[in-house]
């Protein structure tokens, strides 16, 4: 959905006129996004993997992990809500303020839904590439299968595909030691 006549750009301050609707509201490249409130299985799967971040994050407590809706500003034109990210302490300290997140976060994770999800695997994973975050997951609880983009010295590698039928667990350099089974992303 955009508001704006084609070819203007919306910016920060007319995503700050959105109206409060419940419903998500993004900016990328200056075009308004508009999704709905999320299904019951995508709320399972986002509140077991925020609860498997922050029990890890209390044992070992080398940074913070937050949830939608929370807005990442990366720049006047970019906009967006993931459902979580994760900052190490470092991080935190040069781009977290009272009121939002001003750059990017080391870790983006966009749970999708049918339809968000070419948008999450296109034109988001273009903007947290060229936006310099450090991973990126996709997390299809359709299939209970979890995409995971790493940063390499050119921009993001392939993609690892990562299962729940498979008994994956999935393991990342920004959280040592963490162990993610996918089993337990995915119940309920």
């Amino acid at each position: 959905m955009n508001q704006a006549a084609p070819g203007v750009k919306l910016t920060y301050e007319d995503f700050l006129l959105f109206p409060d609707d419940g419903q998500r509201h993004e900016l990328i490249d200056g075009e308004h996004y508009v999704t709905p409130c999320p299904i019951t299985k995508h709320q399972r799967v986002s509140g077991n993997l925020h609860w498997l971040l922050r029990s890890y994050l209390e044992v070992h407590p080398i940074g913070e992990v937050f949830y939608a809706p929370f807005d990442v500003i990366f720049s006047d034109f970019d906009v967006v809500e993931p459902d979580l990210l994760y900052l190490s302490k470092a991080r935190a300290a040069e781009i977290l303020t009272s009121k939002n997140v001003q750059g990017a976060p080391e870790l983006v994770v966009e749970i999708g839904s049918p339809g968000t999800r070419k948008r999450d695997e296109t034109i988001k994973r273009r903007l947290y590439e060229r936006s310099g975050v450090t991973e990126y997951w996709i997390v299809d609880p359709k299939l209970d299968v979890i995409r995971l983009y790493r940063r390499g010295s050119t921009g993001f590698e392939q993609a690892v595909e990562l299962s729940a039928a498979a008994h994956d667990v999935l393991t990342t350099p920004l959280l040592p030691e963490a162990e993610l089974p996918l089993a337990k992303i995915f119940t309920g």
